[in-house]
């Protein structure tokens, strides 16, 4: 018997975009979601980012293709049927079909055993240099080489996040908290639920939460509008308050970045605390609380509390670089308002980000993040191809007429204290008065 297909439309789709009632379609094909987006192992935001819409070039960019075998049975027996594909997105299927192909996907390097060996080695001398030798500049050194072994725990951590770092997924885990949550005190299932916000909707004012800095920082004027953050869930207010710190924004932007893994910290707690589904609650627990036991302690080794502040100091700002590195490849870059929109899933990721040149040399700096748009496009593919696969997203972006941004290292700091400056210089030049207080905006702007 011939199976008879039933059809709604994209607009019929549109209404069917909140939780309890969440659908999507992948290729036409519509699923309801609405009783599984808790247990969506990249967390219900994604999901939510892109309910009633087509979200197939997002399902292809972070799903591997086992992932096709496990729609059917969230169908509902729906179809679009006034679908339309733009043919920048079938380019950009094609080329992932073909990146699978050639076992680009796959991470056959020893890469991760090399940062693993490196990272022990910096512990060993810290621990060694604060315990058994004496002398306030070897204990600076120590507590910055504390700062690179948190740089290269961020670079395992985020590639064990988007793909299979190790040979099996119980060792990949093993491996995100103890160099995570164990070493660092952030918690992974914070960072998922995190980055996969800020990858879902890239450069997204309200979705994205790595463009929602307030009251510290604002990269448009946008913000001075007191947007709501669909992330956070909460509205950020621009008052007297944020409208000082952001007037100085491009002059506090580095020394806050040198201590930006406090409010990191911070945020871990704050969602293992919550009452939010976590993952492996309990395991993430007892991962920070390991990292908040061995940190003071081996702080408690120095003599005084002069070398202890200087350790701790040395070991956030080095760090700092990084968190550096996190901004300039997005702050400087095309933002908007709104939840990101499927049939230009593709466009916004490369308008949103910036690439970093650098030489392969350098490679081990950036940790990946210098190939931010085909990591953006391609977030599964390991960082060691991104740079093999770098010409052909670029040749795609010329191909239908989308930015291809790219700067030096030095460039990209100075485009970023630009455009810092510039949101700084219109907080200052405000002509009409900040709004006191939440009734007063909400009566004048809302009605």
């Amino acid at each position: 018997m011939v199976e008879t297909r039933k059809y709604i439309s994209m607009e019929e789709l549109k209404t069917h975009n909140k939780k309890g009632d969440l659908w999507i379609s992948i290729q036409g094909k519509v699923l309801d979601v609405s009783d599984w987006a808790n247990n969506h192992p990249g967390g219900e935001i994604p999901l939510m980012s892109l309910a009633g819409q087509d979200a197939t070039d997002a399902f292809i960019a972070y799903h591997p293709s086992y992932a096709w075998q496990l729609l059917d049975k969230f169908s509902n027996g729906y179809y679009l049927k006034d679908l339309t594909v733009s043919e920048a997105s079938k380019d950009y299927r094609r080329l992932a079909y073909e990146f699978s192909k050639m076992n680009l996907f796959r991470d056959t390097g020893y890469g991760v055993f090399v940062s693993l060996f490196v990272m022990a080695i910096l512990f060993v001398f810290s621990v060694y240099g604060v315990v058994f030798c004496q002398g306030f500049w070897i204990h600076l050194l120590c507590g910055g080489f504390i700062g690179f072994l948190w740089i290269q725990s961020g670079w395992i951590g985020h590639d064990s996040g988007h793909y299979q770092v190790m040979p099996t997924p119980n060792l990949n885990r093993f491996v995100q908290i103890l160099t995570g949550n164990c070493l660092t005190g952030l918690s992974m299932a914070w960072w998922k639920r995190n980055h996969n916000a800020h990858h879902i909707a890239c450069n997204s004012l309200d979705y994205d939460p790595d463009l929602q800095h307030m009251p510290l920082f604002a990269v448009s004027s946008k913000f001075f509008h007191s947007l709501t953050s669909y992330f956070y869930d909460r509205k950020m207010v621009f008052n007297n308050v944020s409208q000082f710190f952001i007037s100085n924004q491009h002059w506090t932007f580095y020394p806050v970045m040198g201590f930006a893994r406090i409010n990191l910290l911070a945020q871990s707690l704050i969602l293992l605390l919550s009452k939010r589904n976590v993952p492996y609650r309990k395991l993430e627990l007892l991962g920070v609380v390991v990292f908040f036991t061995w940190y003071p302690l081996l702080l408690s080794c120095l003599p005084n509390w002069g070398e202890r502040l200087a350790f701790f100091a040395a070991s956030f700002m080095v760090t700092g670089i990084q968190h550096v590195q996190f901004c300039l490849n997005h702050f400087s870059s095309e933002v908007y308002i709104g939840p990101p929109t499927g049939h230009d899933w593709f466009e916004k990721q490369t308008s949103g980000s910036l690439n970093i040149q650098c030489s392969p040399w350098m490679d081990w700096f950036h940790g990946g993040l210098q190939f931010q748009i085909e990591h953006h496009l391609f977030p599964r593919l390991p960082h060691s191809q991104l740079r093999k696969v770098s010409p052909f997203v670029k040749d795609l972006c010329k191909k239908h007429g989308l930015p291809y941004n790219s700067a030096t290292f030095l460039e990209a700091n100075l485009m970023t204290l630009r455009t810092l400056r510039n949101a700084a210089l219109q907080a200052r030049d405000l002509s009409n008065p900040v709004p006191k207080n939440l009734v007063w905006e909400a009566f004048n702007n809302h009605g």
